[in-house]
């Protein structure tokens, strides 16, 4: 791929500057490519500032974090990067700081639960750029056809899981801990219990006694009674269960926004609520964030900073999050679309986004953890499983990995 950058250029060029920004997509279509949005909003920034060109490339999700990774191990690393990933750059010192970019106005505009992720040893390296939580969705006519409200705790959702299954509902409880994204479920579990990955400090505690609790619970209260489908939670993906909530066939499911336009597509109405906790509503809900960095390797400071900036208003920021039903990662969009009924699709999300807790993304060694989870979690709740053992084999590894940090 080209990276090369157009600097302080020769004679002809009026001494532009050309940044160079690969981003991902969000579109599922040509129709609604991130290159329509980011091209757009490109033309508009050089029509403001006369001198600085940006030029974007984007890239599916299944390539764009390899392309970028290419480029900097080639010496080409882009001015701008919009993936899902920065705690190795940061570490190798190829990142600016948010702070030697941002105006004082658009740091502080970001949510803090984001902000605060987005940083290594208590400095900003990685700037959200798109959001999401995660609600309990269910399926609202079978739960009327069975006289059920949505569980707040629980021992509620187990007593209607039991329902369901009374009723020959096929999936009571989808609980998707297969590789696609068990890291992402096995998340939400773990804080409705009171944990998490990680301790108050930020220290690996995959093999808590809250997240064993927990995870035994899923396995005797949930799996071993048959109220999570035919389909072993080791061996069901995200995206099927997705799948089988439109088809009918999940009583209740972790999603995100997305399964609202899924689901809407197939007819099936749904309701949504907060993840039940072990006694009432979790502590948090879990949130996910992309990011934006940018690499100090071609010098462009100040330039990359008007940029962000922009790109960073409030009118900008709730355009893309509108165009694919994602939460505004500031606090002025997130004012704006709360207020607004055209956003009430989101709202409930957007409620549980201040409080939430994401991956330990500062973290180097996540990725790999994160692999590990995928490889590994889904076997703690399989039969004849010992939850405890599985966690503590999981957290040796995570702790290994930190160590090398």
């Amino acid at each position: 791929m080209a990276a090369t950058l157009a600097g302080c250029g020769g004679p002809g060029d009026s001494g532009d500057v050309t940044l160079k920004l690969v981003a991902a997509d969000y579109g599922d279509s040509k129709a609604n490519s991130s290159q329509k949005y980011w091209d757009k909003l490109a033309e508009k920034f050089e029509d403001e500032n006369p001198g600085i060109k940006v030029d974007v490339s984007v890239y599916s999700w299944t390539d764009v974090d390899r392309k970028v990774k290419d480029m900097v191990k080639a010496g080409n690393a882009p001015d701008m990067a919009q993936i899902g990933a920065y705690a190795d750059y940061a570490a190798q010192n190829k990142l600016y700081r948010a702070e030697d970019l941002l105006a004082i106005s658009t740091q502080a505009d970001f949510m803090a639960p984001l902000s605060e992720a987005g940083e290594v040893n208590r400095v900003q390296y990685g700037m959200p750029f798109a959001s999401s939580t995660r609600l309990l969705f269910y399926n609202e006519k079978i739960f009327k056809d069975a006289g059920l409200t949505p569980p707040q705790s629980w021992t509620e959702l187990a007593a209607d899981a039991k329902a369901l299954k009374a009723r020959g509902v096929k999936i009571p409880y989808a609980l998707p801990l297969g590789p696609e994204e068990a890291q992402a479920e096995t998340m939400q579990w773990l804080l409705s219990g009171g944990g998490g990955y990680t301790d108050n400090v930020g220290t690996y505690a995959i093999d808590s006694t809250q997240n064993v609790k927990t995870f035994t619970w899923l396995k005797d209260e949930l799996v071993d009674k048959g109220l999570t489908g035919p389909t072993p939670p080791a061996e069901l993906d995200r995206a099927e269960a997705f799948a089988a909530f439109t088809r009918g066939d999940v009583g209740m499911l972790n999603g995100h926004p997305t399964l609202m336009q899924m689901a809407e597509k197939k007819g099936v109405k749904y309701g949504m609520v907060p993840m039940p906790g072990v006694n009432g509503n979790a502590k948090a809900t879990m949130g996910v964030a992309d990011w934006m960095m940018a690499f100090k390797q071609n010098g462009h400071r100040e330039e990359i900073g008007k940029f962000l900036d922009f790109a960073y208003s409030t009118k900008n920021v709730l355009d893309f999050s509108r165009q694919y039903n994602l939460l505004p990662v500031t606090t002025s969009a997130a004012q704006q679309m709360t207020g607004n009924d055209d956003d009430k699709a989101l709202a409930e999300f957007l409620e549980e986004l201040p409080t939430s807790q994401l991956y330990p993304v500062g973290k180097t060694s996540w990725a790999r953890v994160s692999v590990e989870v995928k490889k590994y979690i889904g076997k703690a709740v399989s039969r004849n499983a010992d939850p405890g053992s599985i966690l503590t084999q999981i957290q040796t590894k995570a702790a290994t990995e930190a160590n090398s940090e």
